[in-house]
């Protein structure tokens, strides 16, 4: 039967990992791999999660099952984080998942259930991950235009002309905050503006937030979801903890679907617990507990506040300095929109053959589509980065 499989391809961004390790040159710059790294290189655990986990420790007396949908009081802390008082708590339904990506599967799985022919619009470009999973799904794709290869920006007007194509039944994707690949996101008008297209059209919103706390901090970063949510009659949110919890391998998400319609909780509930128990029936609890923990907990959830504004100002202070580097290399402000994406990653807009002079000239190692981690970097490579940018002609 075996003989019957067909080779998948490679992810890119994980063979460039293997592919970084590989490379015996000293110096080596890896800006391909989407985690946060503090300026040694490491990627810490968060004080507050360090305590949790100690704590933890000293008083769990268990490890049975927690529940279909994970612990209600980790619903309750995230739902809280990230929504607010957008809306009552009664018109969200919620499940545990493995991470952010467990959370965007379900979601992709609920949405085939409640319309098998609906289209999901994906903005060009998309975390890879949602292209793999819906293409593995078989569901229908729509590209709309998003990012500006001139002016490193998003191209509203683009955007809003393929969206005027959606209708009932389909779902628009979108990122929550700090867009991944590229680090270019709308403001606060311009969501507001999407928001009545999505009413006129009566489409879908479905908000992919992994990055909350790392643009503009953790209640601004989740403007634009609660703005969604408490403005459309449905949406589906997927939720990470991995970058702003700093727990990657502990694998913690969250799945929300929110209804304007209290009457829907019910049946929202029970078929997010029904995707759950057929594709891995209970899921992970150890992050999630570790999370509520600190959620819930004033001295610990006061001090990870203070190490995430950490974490994302010293991003901030890499990007202003790496902007002003290249303004001074290049004697021009082209690259002045490092200093205005959010998050993690900027699209530099370099051609392929660019990203290949870097990484084969310079050992800088960027994904193919010149997706930079910010978090890669520190004072003393962002000098070194600003010259082999130049060097290569971008």
């Amino acid at each position: 039967m075996f003989e019957t499989l067909k080779e998948q391809p490679a992810d890119k961004i994980l063979a460039l990992v293997q592919t970084f390790r590989e490379d015996p040159r000293e110096g080596k710059i890896d800006l391909g791999v989407g985690v946060y790294k503090d300026a040694t290189g490491n990627t810490p655990i968060m004080r507050a999660i360090k305590a949790a986990e100690k704590q933890l420790w000293e008083t769990e007396t268990t490890k049975a099952y927690t529940g279909l949908a994970g612990d209600p009081a980790f619903a309750d802390a995230m739902i809280a984080m990230v929504l607010g008082d957008a809306v009552p708590r009664a018109n969200v339904a919620a499940v545990a998942t493995p991470g952010g990506t467990g959370a965007v599967r379900q979601g992709f799985d609920m949405i085939r259930m409640a319309n098998p022919t609906g289209r999901v619009y994906v903005s060009n470009p998309t975390w890879p991950n949602h292209l793999s999973i819906l293409k593995h799904m078989g569901m229908n794709m729509v590209p709309y235009r998003y990012f500006d290869d001139e002016t490193r920006g998003v191209d509203f007007d683009g955007m809003m002309a393929d969206l005027a194509k959606a209708g009932p039944g389909d779902i628009v994707l979108v990122h929550g905050c700090c867009h991944n690949p590229t680090g270019a996101n709308l403001n606060m008008t311009e969501w507001q503006a999407l928001v009545d297209l999505l009413v006129k059209t009566g489409a879908t919103p479905m908000v992919d937030i992994a990055y909350q706390g790392f643009g503009d901090g953790l209640d601004e970063d989740a403007a634009a979801t609660r703005l969604i949510a408490s403005s459309v009659p449905e949406t589906i949110i997927a939720a990470s903890c991995s970058k702003n919890f700093g727990i990657y391998r502990e694998r913690t998400g969250i799945l929300m679907a929110v209804s304007q319609n209290p009457a829907a909780h019910k049946l929202n509930q029970g078929t997010l617990a029904y995707l759950n128990r057929q594709n891995y029936s209970f899921p992970p609890d150890h992050g999630a507990r570790l999370v509520t923990m600190v959620l819930n907990d004033n001295a610990l959830r006061a001090d990870w506040a203070e190490e995430l504004e950490e974490v994302r100002n010293s991003m901030l202070g890499l990007r202003e300095l790496l902007a002003a580097e290249l303004q001074k290399a290049s004697g021009s402000d082209r690259f002045g929109f490092i200093a205005q994406h959010r998050g993690m990653f900027s699209r530099l807009g370099a051609s392929p053959e660019q990203v290949d002079k870097l990484r084969e000239d310079h050992a800088i190692y960027l994904v193919g589509d010149s997706r930079l981690n910010i978090a890669g970097l520190n004072k003393d490579t962002v000098p070194i980065l600003a010259k082999a940018i130049i060097d290569v002609g971008i």
